[in-house]
């Protein structure tokens, strides 16, 4: 087991930087000793980050290849734009570099099946760092399934429901991948943060696997008529024409039986949700109003639940699961209300210890294939379109 391990960032946008400050904070047993990003200032800025921090200078390249080079590099953490994810870190499992990699959606099976291929023969660790799979509600939820409070778990649903007009109207000036992103696909183009925690609820690749999905989208107005309204008629993109679809719905059946329904709902004004609900033959979790709701128990409130929105919270004492009740009792930490370090914290345990990341390159295969698989199916008129098994047949006694 290492007592001390290196780790190189590559990408350096507002994610990479943050994750940066977190680590740096955070870990002192993890020295960044390189930092790579195709922009100068922003390579600079995190190297003149490291050393006040650290005191020592880290290596700073544009290329990622000259990264990979460094014998010194135990580990990659990868928040690039989205379209450089898997080329990235199928350069790093060759060079034996651990991998954690931001998360994003896939742009063809054929890139996913190259992320399996490519572990299986170098047998280099790489981990998605889906955060969500490590928030406090998502995890005794978890708990709660295991302790069979639910029953049997029927359906899943979540999404990505964000307002981001914003950010991706001022993706010229902030250099920001996304705008581009929707001006020429239409896809679920960011499913893991819902999938991510749905996936292990169900088991999947693990006993499990989706099979099929169907995906369908709705017209795309959110981001002309924000842009009009916020930014100006004379604006560079009051003209342009945005592909993707301001609602995206998908539907996956899986092999146990069981459906899910995740949303990608992104340029029209709303709250912030991920919309983590489980249903299953006893009870159920809904995130949206912080309820749960237990079959025997809460019977009397069918007609009159808004009395018990926020009721998840009571729940905490019993089902809180073991690793957030030691973060809360030793002190949160970290971005995202703490999940953030939480999935960090495995990766770099994985590390030094050579053992196998949590959330394996199986996991990130499927859960990314849904991007890809979703512009074939909306592009089809919502035809179903069947998931590849990445396991190749191995889901069934995986544990």
């Amino acid at each position: 087991m290492k007592d001390k391990i290196n780790i190189a960032m590559i990408g350096l946008g507002g994610r990479g930087s943050g994750l940066m400050e977190m680590i740096l904070n955070n870990a002192k047993d993890v020295e960044v000793a390189a930092v790579c990003d195709l922009y100068e200032d922003r390579r600079e800025a995190a190297a003149n980050k490291v050393e006040q921090e650290r005191g020592k200078r880290p290596a700073a390249f544009a290329r990622y290849e000259d990264v990979l080079a460094m014998t010194e590099v135990d580990a990659v953490v990868i928040g690039a734009s989205w379209a450089a994810h898997i080329d990235i870190a199928v350069a790093a499992m060759e060079a034996g570099k651990y991998v954690a990699s931001e998360v994003g959606g896939a742009y063809s099976i054929q890139e996913c099946w190259k992320l399996v291929e490519t572990y299986e023969r170098t047998k280099t660790p790489i981990m998605l760092m889906e955060n969500c799979c490590y928030g406090r509600d998502e995890m005794m939820v978890m708990n709660m399934v295991k302790q069979g409070l639910f029953g049997e778990i029927v359906h899943c649903s979540g999404g990505y429901l964000h307002d981001l007009r914003d950010e991706i109207a001022g993706g010229e000036e902030n250099r920001h991948y996304r705008l581009q992103e929707y001006i020429h696909r239409n896809c679920e183009n960011y499913p893991t943060h819902e999938i991510g925690p749905i996936a292990q609820v169900l088991d999947i690749n693990r006993g499990n696997r989706m099979l099929s999905l169907v995906s369908v989208a709705s017209k795309a107005s959110g981001m002309q008529d924000y842009i009009k309204r916020k930014k100006g008629e004379d604006h560079p993109l009051a003209g342009t024409r945005f592909h993707q679809g301001d609602i995206v719905t998908t539907i996956i059946r899986c092999a146990r039986g069981e459906t899910i329904t995740i949303t990608l709902d992104t340029t029209l004004p709303r709250s912030y949700s991920r919309g983590f609900t489980v249903r299953g033959t006893r009870g159920m979790f809904m995130e949206d109003n912080q309820s749960v709701f237990i079959d025997g128990q809460h019977d009397e409130y069918h007609f009159d639940w808004k009395s018990q929105w926020g009721n998840a919270e009571s729940y905490y004492e019993q089902y809180d699961h073991p690793v957030w009740k030691k973060f809360v009792n030793d002190g949160v930490k970290g971005g995202h209300g703490g999940m953030d370090w939480l999935v960090f914290e495995d990766f770099f345990e994985s590390v030094k210890t050579g053992k196998p990341t949590p959330i394996d390159v199986y996991d990130m295969a499927v859960w990314m294939s849904i991007s890809a698989l979703s512009e074939d199916s909306i592009s089809l008129g919502g035809h179903p379109v069947a998931f590849p098994d990445f396991t190749n047949g191995r889901w069934v006694t995986r544990r």
